[in-house]
Parts: C-alpha cells; sequence; structure tokens
C-alpha cells in the first residue's frame, strides 16, 4: 500500500540470534536501503522481495558505510530481521466519518493513541483488523491481487450503496465496493463485517445484504453481524438506539433462518451472530459446530462458546478434591452470568473453592456498555472497593493493553491492586487459565 512516510527509513531494530542477519553482521540502527536493487515501499515488498535463494541487500550503517551483501539462502528463509516500525511504512488513517464510530463516542482527554482511526488495508492481514476499502486505492488493491494476500478482513455494513455512503459518511464508500468483484476473481480469500444499527441497515437492508454478499461465496468466507456499541458521549452524533431483547431475538431468528438457508444451498452457515445477540436475548449459545471453525473469534463470534467447551475439557481432565480458596472475578454486565455458571462448574469438582462474580456496570462510558474490554480502572475501584475479594481478584485480560499493563482509563494494575488491597491476576480467554487462576493459588 503506498503510505505517507515519504523517506522510507527502514530502519532495522532487532536481529535474531543465530540468524542470517546475524551472520552477516547487521545490527539495530542499521538501515536497509534495497534488495536485488528495488527500493522496499512496505512490509509486504519485504516479505516478497526475500522469498528467493539469491539475494543482494544494499545496507547503510550506522556510520553511514554501505555495504552490498549477496545472500544464498533456501527460499522462504527469514532473514532474521525487525524493523522500528512493523509495517515499514505509517500507519492509514481512516477517511471516514461513520456514523456508529466508537473513537468519536470516547470521552475527553484519554491519551491521544486512543483517538487514532486506522484503516490501513495491511493491518487486516498483520493484524486481522477490518477495513472500509475508502482508503484502498485500485494501484493498491492490485498489490493485494499480485501478492495473493488473504484474508482480507473488510467492513461492509451495507451492501446498499447508497446507504453505505450515508452510514460511512464518505461519498466514494459506494463505489469502493466494487473491489470485492476484483478480489473475488483473483481468488482473494474475504471475511466481512456488518455492524448493525436499529432502524438503518437492520431488517430488509440486513436481508438484501446478505443475499449480495452470498454472491461471492466461496471466496467471502463468512459474515460476522455484530451490534452497534454506544457510549454516553455522543452529543451532536447521529441518534442511534439501543438493540433490547426483543429486537435480539429477532435478529437472532433472521440470521438462523439466513444460515439453514446457506447451509442448504452452500454448505455453509456462511453467515454468524456475535455472542453478543445471543445474551442480550436470554438464549442458549449454539453448539461449536455452527461457528464452523470459529473464523471471527476476534470479532466476539463464538468466543463464549469456545470458553464454555474448554472449560468443560479441563475439568474433566482434573481430579477434584478438597483444597481451599477464595477468589472473585469482576467482569462486564453481559458476560457476567456466563462466567458465574462456569464458577459453578468449577465449584462441583472443587467444592472448598469459593467465587464470587462481580457484574461491573460501565459508569466510565456508559451502562449501555456491557462488554469486559471496555472495563476501566475507575469503575473497578469504586464497585469494588470494600467488597469482599478473597485472596485475589481475577481480571479478564481484554481488559488489560498488555504492552503497557493499564487499563483503558490509565491506572495501573498496580495501582488499582494497592487500592482495593488484594491481588490481581490477569487471566487470559482460554478455559484452562479461566480454572487454574480459579483453583491455583
Amino acid at each position: 500500500m503506498t503510505g505517507k512516510n515519504n523517506s522510507h527509513h527502514h530502519i532495522i531494530k532487532t536481529v535474531e540470534k543465530g540468524s542470517i542477519a546475524e551472520a552477516l553482521e547487521l545490527a539495530p540502527g542499521d538501515e536497509l536501503l534495497r534488495i536485488n536493487g528495488k527500493r522496499i515501499e512496505d512490509v509486504f515488498d519485504y516479505h516478497y522481495l526475500i522469498n528467493d535463494e539469491f539475494l543482494t541487500l544494499l545496507v547503510r550503517r550506522k556510520n553511514g558505510e554501505e555495504w552490498e551483501l549477496e545472500i544464498e539462502k533456501e527460499f522462504e528463509d527469514d532473514l532474521g530481521i525487525g524493523f522500528e516500525e512493523s509495517l515499514m511504512d505509517s500507519y492509514r488513517s481512516c477517511r471516514n466519518k461513520c456514523i456508529f464510530c466508537f473513537i468519536d463516542q470516547m470521552p475527553p482527554g484519554m491519551r491521544e493513541t486512543l483517538y487514532f482511526k486506522d484503516d490501513d488495508a495491511r493491518l487486516s492481514f498483520l493484524q486481522g483488523n477490518y477495513i472500509t476499502l475508502t482508503n484502498m486505492s485500485d494501484v493498491d488493491a492490485d498489490r493485494i491481487c499480485f501478492y495473493k494476500l488473504s484474508p482480507i478482513n473488510i467492513s461492509i455494513h451495507t451492501m446498499n450503496r447508497e446507504l453505505r455512503c450515508k452510514m460511512l459518511n464518505n461519498r466514494f464508500a459506494g463505489s469502493a465496493l466494487d473491489k470485492l468483484k476484483k478480489f473475488y476473481e483473483a481468488g482473494i480469500s474475504m471475511n466481512a463485517q456488518i455492524v448493525l444499527c436499529k432502524g438503518i441497515n437492520d431488517g430488509e437492508e440486513l436481508d438484501n445484504s446478505l443475499r449480495e454478499l452470498s454472491g461471492y461465496l466461496p471466496q467471502m468466507a463468512s459474515v460476522s453481524v455484530v451490534p452497534v456499541g454506544r457510549t454516553k458521549y455522543r452529543e451532536g452524533l447521529y441518534p442511534l438506539e439501543k438493540f433490547g431483547r426483543e429486537d435480539a431475538l429477532r435478529v437472532v431468528r433472521q440470521l438462523t433462518a439466513w444460515q439453514e438457508r446457506f447451509l442448504a444451498e452452500h454448505g455453509t452457515r456462511f453467515v454468524h451472530a456475535s455472542d453478543e445477540w445471543f445474551l442480550t436475548a436470554g438464549l442458549p449459545i449454539p453448539e461449536a459446530a455452527c461457528y464452523e471453525g470459529y473464523q471471527q473469534l476476534e470479532n466476539g463470534v463464538g468466543m463464549v462458546r469456545l470458553l464454555m467447551d474448554e472449560v468443560e475439557e479441563a475439568l474433566n481432565g482434573m481430579a477434584g478434591d478438597g483444597r481451599d480458596s477464595e477468589v472473585s472475578i469482576a467482569a462486564g454486565t453481559l458476560i457476567a452470568p456466563v462466567l458465574e455458571q462456569l464458577a459453578g462448574r468449577v465449584r462441583q469438582k472443587f467444592p472448598n473453592v469459593s467465587v464470587r462474580v462481580f457484574p461491573i456496570v460501565n459508569h466510565f462510558f456508559g451502562e449501555d456498555i456491557t462488554v469486559s474490554g471496555l472495563v476501566t480502572g475507575t469503575d473497578l475501584m469504586e464497585q469494588l472497593k470494600g467488597m469482599p475479594l478473597g485472596s485475589r481478584l481475577l481480571l479478564p485480560s481484554s481488559m488489560i493493553r498488555q504492552e503497557e499493563k493499564d487499563f483503558l482509563d490509565d491506572y495501573t494494575i498496580e495501582h488499582v491492586q494497592t487500592t482495593l488491597q488484594t491481588e490481581i491476576r490477569i487471566v487470559k480467554s482460554d478455559g484452562i487459565s479461566f480454572v487454574s487462576a480459579i483453583i491455583d493459588p
């Protein structure tokens, strides 16, 4: 993709031990200039160019000397270099003004990085991000097809082109969908996301979008439908309504009908409702087979089912005993009843283990926000101070920025731990981690 970093200084940050780069005596601070005489635009150029048995690297050392290095290696062997910029280029910011954009609903005064809107196709391949295609030129799309990059995750929202322009507040949002045909014809695998907004792209509009998207099967591998998130900071923004229990029931029934149709016609359910719909509607979570390999797990599709099954598997492999333990769990209000149920399963096998689950109401962003990933240190401290938390408080890893070990409101784990006067343990999202955190002191 053509980025905004016109200087293209590809500075080496790390060199792996035992790697080709170490054997060449490359070091952090050196700059990679060219591979086989070709200038490197970004990380995809780099990985494409090094997939050869014979390479010539032009490198500028920290002292200013330029070295030309010839390499003979196995095809697809990595050089063992890490760069200061993971994309080897600048990140692209979003050009849209979506009516449902969560970043536009952030409170003022938070750290600057939380207000950055990315819409960079490269992050779709590297990190699984969803992109709108409005930030992608025809040249960018051609490069994706040339490099055979898959899968690409696309925020569709609606296949009604006029409505898409309105929802994204971008007059090019409709024509951007032309790239779906290009990717389809090039055999590029795609996943789609629809953020559902009540009275806007739901109902008949959703039916029409699913019908049209199914025309891109099998390259369009899956479609997820997730409810719009609304914080209390929406002054001056497009009015959006909350999905209630009856609304969630209608959406689940609508998508279930489409799943049955797609399964009969194409051998795949194709479209999947995110877990929030089932939890809001008070419906049972579908069985694992319904998620067809959990293609959109990070989009909140099937995470609850996978956790439930993993907890069962972990407990089935354990012999219960009489160990004593008193712990607590804090989570968003939506998932808290599920965690209470799973904690009950642990107690059946370990009867002397005491587990309290505390649903945390999101006062920071607004009570309509019910997911654990947006629970802040502020709400944890306000709602749990003085509560019987036991020997440790378990928090899902989604609450924490892993690099800095702090919450969205910049409170650190240490600060919250000191305030609540109990140990905090961050728990990964898999079943064995959940069970172990409860029973293992």
